[in-house]
């Protein structure tokens, strides 16, 4: 005679919401470890590509420098592990939306899911961004503007530091149309009240970049006045979508459990 069986756990519980969020981030762990192990063995050439804009400026006869003893081995390795990280980044974002996908409407998959792609693509190009058109222009500007009579000898800790800030500022403030959509489809702001509030807007990139840059005007530019166009362009994409004011659900049957 068969005898129905049942999990221990349901997986509408909290203890089975628990659980599911476990593995989903023992997955995105396992990606993060294995794109690492995967890049493990190419550390020092990541590190001497991510130099290169710094390397093609210098004067001749000058090179990069470690003040530590144990820095020509660990800079490499964190760089890897960072690089791990931010190529991991589409699969985190993928186990995020299995993980809370059955708990949107139908509206909310189509919205939720684009934004999601869209975000991991303006973090790259953020980064992107920072390596191939910032970096040459303020690498260039210090060496420039160095005292004659100083080497310029860069530690190799400090500039995989300050390159990673960068990365990640460049990378964050890209994001930037994503936020302004999400503000348009919360409610929270209309696209005439982002307009209205342009002005401020532009003060306070100039301001958010020179906390996230180096202390030079022209880092601070380089971030803030794409950051200006970003908010731009996330005003005209709200034109295409405005939440509807007291919008019900059709779709809202019960989504299968995780499987």
């Amino acid at each position: 005679m068969n005898k129905k069986t049942t999990s221990p756990h349901n997986p509408n519980s909290l203890m089975g919401h628990l659980i599911e969020l476990r593995n989903r981030l023992l997955k995105s762990i396992a990606a993060v470890v294995l794109i690492f192990l995967s890049l493990a063995y190419f550390a020092n050439d990541i590190y001497h590509l991510l130099s290169l804009p710094l390397m093609k400026v210098l004067p001749q006869g000058t090179s990069m420098i470690a003040t530590d003893v144990a820095a020509p081995f660990f800079a490499p390795f964190k760089l890897t592990f960072i690089v791990a990280c931010i190529l991991a980044v589409p699969y985190i974002l993928f186990q995020i939306w299995r993980f809370i996908a059955p708990a949107l409407y139908s509206r909310e998959k189509h919205l939720i899911a684009p934004l999601i792609a869209s975000s991991t693509i303006l973090f790259y190009a953020g980064i992107a961004f920072a390596y191939f058109l910032v970096f040459p222009l303020i690498f260039g500007f210090f060496t420039s503007v160095a005292p004659e009579g100083v080497t310029i000898a860069t530690d190799i800790s400090s500039y995989l530091d300050f390159v990673l800030k960068l990365f990640f500022a460049f990378g964050l403030s890209f994001e930037i149309p994503v936020a302004i959509l999400l503000l348009i489809w919360t409610g929270a702001m209309s696209r005439q009240d982002l307009i209205e509030k342009r002005p401020y807007f532009i003060v306070v990139a100039f301001v958010i970049a020179m906390f996230l840059t180096p202390p030079d005007v022209l880092s601070q530019t380089l971030l803030a006045v794409p950051m200006c166009l970003l908010f731009e362009l996330g005003i005209w994409m709200g034109r295409f979508y405005q939440p509807k004011a007291n919008e019900t659900e059709t779709d809202e049957e019960a989504e299968p459990p995780h499987q």
